[in-house]
């Protein structure tokens, strides 16, 4: 309840004052237009409001934000998930059920000035912290899906999964130049290619991207 307060007072700042005190340029600002205490009234409220954005905790009353997640498959605004902790599952979780952005409740406000303005211009967020947490999962997957020969997402063609692997393991492309037997430019060739088949812009919103899609 303090927290959503507190969420709401600092939501309601003209944007000439974001700009100023954080140094975010937050357009015209951002007009709050339902709020609610537990999952059950977070669903309602979506559903009335049609937000632009919803800003979901994780930990709510009788139903989680992944239980909500599910309930509104059909009908979800971009989301951003606060979080106090997340487990590995759950954040691997909350990406394939279509969260743009995990941001941690103990982030400074720029950081989550940005990430709003980010995931409402579609790209994704991740805060720093999650990031390896989400590669690991993602490339545990990507390995299991490769050794049962499943479909994968975008088309990817066996050399692409090969190099997702390794960006998911955070290999640098002259590691993946190395461990591919290929020169550098031609990994840059690679990239190009998937994050144009992904619709992504850089390697998190590769991984993120192909864990919306479903790497099994």
């Amino acid at each position: 309840m303090m927290f959503r307060a507190s969420l709401r007072q600092l939501l309601a700042v003209p944007p000439s004052v974001i700009k100023d005190v954080y140094g975010v340029d937050v357009g015209a600002g951002f007009d709050v237009i339902g709020e609610a205490g537990s999952g059950e009234d977070t669903i309602t409220t979506v559903r009335r409001a049609r937000p632009d954005l919803l800003l979901l905790d994780l930990s709510m009353p009788r139903l989680s934000g992944l239980d909500v997640l599910r309930e509104l498959q059909a009908e979800l605004p971009p989301v951003m998930m606060l979080v106090g902790i997340i487990e590995k599952t759950q954040l691997f979780t909350a990406v394939r059920l279509g969260v743009r952005g995990v941001v941690l409740k103990d982030s400074t406000t720029e950081l989550l000035f940005e990430s709003m303005i980010s995931v409402l211009s579609g790209r994704h967020w991740l805060g720093k912290t999650l990031v390896a947490d989400l590669m690991e999962m993602v490339g545990t997957l990507a390995r299991q899906s490769d050794g049962a020969g499943l479909k994968h997402p975008f088309g990817f063609t066996p050399r692409e999964r090969e190099v997702l692997a390794l960006v998911v393991a955070g290999c640098a492309n002259k590691e993946i130049a190395r461990q591919c037997a290929v020169s550098e430019e031609t990994v840059k060739h690679h990239l190009t290619r998937m994050f144009n088949k992904a619709g992504a812009s850089n390697r998190l919103e590769l991984a993120m991207a192909a864990t919306e899609r479903g790497l099994s």
